[in-house]
């Protein structure tokens, strides 16, 4: 198994965040880079954290993404993957995201947890997942890719930082053993409602938490107390476009909403 040279994965580190900054979206990196293993996206998405510390981010937590059958079907791929949250990512319920934020925006809706002690190991399940979580949330996340029209390969969305851009959390409801797989949501933005339950990531989305926390295991880390946890998308993204109102309401665990403009006013 031949990896990318480190050059490699911090130029590439280089132009992602560029890409973000400007708004310009870059080549496919699996067209580019044939040979690119999971290693090397993982490695691009590494030097990337490590460029958004350097300027002051602080880390919130995780997503998980491609962990349902409508987003692995969507974006044609077949392994879940994550992604590193930072602070300056999240707003709260309500908030009004600017389109010229992004390059090609959509959103998802999703369960999020907070995780209140240390978790890691290779051999994680859901229950212990359960067992540390404190509060989950409605959130919609907002992604957004790097990658010039989408046009992504699993590689791609891992190295641009599983092509996340920010995450709306609605209000945080304690957690008290509910079942979340039978969670049901409906989630709407103009004229697209979907229907969908929480057993659409991996059959429950503590599940999907603790398939994060064996991936992070591979690279010898783990889920930080404190940390915020997006589970996955529980229906297929759609496109976030100027004017749209999108809302994500749940059967117990309320509802979170945003906004998209052209010109938003900063609260």
């Amino acid at each position: 198994m031949h990896h990318a040279p480190h050059a490699v994965h911090e130029h590439l580190a280089d132009e992602l965040w560029n890409a973000k900054r400007e708004r310009k979206a870059i080549p496919p990196i699996s067209g580019r880079y044939p040979e690119f293993t999971a290693q090397d996206a993982y490695a691009v998405q590494h030097c990337l954290r490590t460029l958004d510390d350097k300027n002051g981010a602080v880390h919130a937590g995780y997503k998980i993404g491609a962990t349902s059958v409508a987003i692995q079907e969507m974006f044609g791929v077949d392994q879940p993957d994550f992604g590193f949250l930072t602070e300056d990512m999240l707003l709260p319920d309500g908030a009004c995201l600017d389109t010229s934020w992004f390059i090609a925006p959509k959103v998802e809706g999703e369960i999020a947890f907070r995780i209140g002690a240390d978790l890691s190991g290779p051999r994680t399940t859901a229950a212990d997942v359960l067992a540390v979580t404190t509060e989950v949330y409605p959130a919609l996340e907002v992604l957004d890719s790097r990658i010039a029209n989408w046009d992504i390969a699993w590689v791609d969305t891992v190295a641009d930082n599983a092509s996340s851009a920010m995450v709306v959390v609605g209000a945080a409801v304690p957690f008290d053993g509910r079942d979340l797989a039978a969670e049901t949501m409906v989630f709407a933005s103009g004229d697209s409602v979907q229907t969908a339950r929480g057993s659409a990531v991996l059959g429950h989305p503590a599940e999907s938490v603790a398939c994060l926390v064996r991936m992070l295991a591979s690279f010898g880390a783990g889920i930080g107390a404190g940390d915020l946890i997006l589970a996955g998308s529980l229906a297929a993204a759609v496109d976030l476009e100027a004017g749209a109102a999108v809302r994500a309401s749940f059967g117990s665990l309320g509802s979170v909403s945003l906004s998209a403009s052209s010109n938003c006013v900063l609260q």
